[in-house]
């Protein structure tokens, strides 16, 4: 039955016994307002939660030393700063400093990527952070939807990759874990939550040519290790980082950095000719690798993840080791370089060795690792060139000894490093090192 009431349609629906049920378009229009009201809410709250990430941002004073030799870069930043200082009330898109903004980061990327990277002073890459920094401000007062809080996501990785973030400004770090948890958290897709979580390993009969040391204390490890250069496998020191199970759920990384940009490196072996980087994100290098099968190896190798993604630093602990010092009494383990080490089984880091002190940490998965002396470099067969000085052209899983034969009188060290051991590798020692499952390890570097 139809009726017309004071302009509104009612309709009338009875059914057999059961009572009649009414509804009107009124219902509708008072949903549509809800949803509004809903809408303007959460669009409320978004802003004062972006409101709260601004406030991370730099105020003039604390970036000045940074800006003084560029004059163009040091007026557009203050007014920038400037802008963001206003109060709520006073904010606005001001669409005259986005574009200066927008075209500064432009410029320093451009200089950035002209001639080699390594030559570009430290000075142009924070600057460029910087406007990736403001860039990003102005982004979330246009719109807040998910296709600009992605691209937002995308320009806070080029300022950390391309620019340089470390030391930038007190709040710098405050302001990637606030706004990468916000993002996160808009953005969030539960459907894509379908990675592995990875099996915990039997514990194997562990091969070890070197000392093996029980957590030992820090007065030990300087005696035993590090005074007298010895290489050491050490037992239970990281089992009460948070990472140990956590990570092994690799949807808990996925929804942490997921639409995160990493560089990527492609093929076993950084020696061979087929071997390249890229960019890519997260969640594609975790379902090519640890879901999809017949895929090429790639390997997220010496990266400084826990500088890009803070919030996964939270997960490990800087051990007390790194604070001896080679040269001095220091205790500063903010000089302490921290990197991580994710792939699919049978990556490969082929004979090399590094210049600092080197605790490699294995969170989960097994990796099979070959060491030498550094007294026996010469008979290791170093690459000729600057870039692959460091690296030995042997194949240390196989000597060739016809082609290099004074490898044979090398005396090599083998490790098995299995979940929750640490090897300590001393300055300059000569090390091979290949996963034999999944794995996820975390080296601290010193000097």
């Amino acid at each position: 039955m139809v009726n017309m009431q004071s302009g509104n349609i009612k309709i009338q629906l009875t059914q057999g016994c059961y009572p009649a049920i009414s509804c009107s378009i009124k219902i509708n229009n008072w949903k549509l307002e809800t949803k509004h009201w809903r809408d303007a809410q959460s669009q409320k709250e978004r802003m004062e939660d972006w409101t709260k990430i601004a406030e991370y941002l730099p105020k003039y004073e604390e970036i000045k030393n940074i800006l003084q030799s560029e004059p163009e870069a040091d007026y557009i930043i203050r007014e920038a700063a400037a802008d963001v200082g206003k109060t709520n009330e006073e904010r606005e898109l001001n669409d005259e400093i986005f574009y200066l903004v927008s075209s500064l980061a432009d410029k320093f990327w451009e200089r950035i990527h002209t001639g080699h990277f390594s030559a570009v002073p430290i000075e142009v890459r924070k600057i460029y952070a910087l406007a990736c920094y403001y860039k990003i401000y102005y982004l979330f007062c246009e719109s807040l939807s998910k296709t600009q809080l992605l691209r937002c996501s995308e320009i806070l990785d080029e300022a950390i990759l391309i620019g340089c973030t470390q030391s930038l400004y007190k709040g710098s770090d405050q302001f990637q874990t606030q706004l990468t948890s916000y993002i996160s958290k808009v953005s969030e897709d539960n459907a894509e939550s379908d990675l592995p979580i990875i099996a915990e390993l039997e514990r194997q009969q562990y091969k070890c040519d070197i000392p093996v040391l029980d957590c030992p204390s820090v007065e030990n490890f300087r005696k035993i290790c590090f005074n007298s250069e010895q290489p050491a496998l050490l037992l239970n020191t990281i089992a009460h980082w948070p990472a140990m199970h956590k990570w092994r759920d690799l949807n808990y990384l996925l929804k942490l950095a997921g639409n995160r940009t990493v560089p990527i490196e492609i093929g076993a072996n950084y020696t061979t000719d087929e071997w390249s980087q890229q960019l890519v994100k997260i969640r594609d290098f975790l379902r090519r690798q640890f879901v999809q099968s017949n895929t090429q190896i790639e390997y997220l190798a010496q990266h400084e993840l826990f500088d890009q993604i803070p919030t996964l630093k939270t997960d490990i602990r800087i051990p007390d080791y790194c604070i001896l010092h080679s040269s001095d009494n220091s205790s500063d383990t903010e000089k302490v370089s921290i990197k991580a080490w994710l792939g699919p089984k049978n990556t490969i880091s082929p004979l090399h060795y590094d210049p600092e002190h080197n605790l490699l940490c294995q969170v989960f998965g097994r990796k099979q690792v070959i060491l030498a002396a550094p007294t026996d470099t010469a008979k290791l067969y170093p690459h000729d060139s600057e870039m692959l000085c460091n690296t030995s052209q042997l194949d240390a899983t196989r000597l060739d000894l016809e082609r290099f034969p004074l490898a044979a009188e090398v005396a090599f060290y083998n490790v098995t490093l299995q979940a929750g051991d640490c090897l300590y590798m001393p300055p300059k020692w000569w090390h091979y090192v290949r996963a034999e499952s999944e794995s996820f390890s975390v080296s601290f570097w010193w000097s």
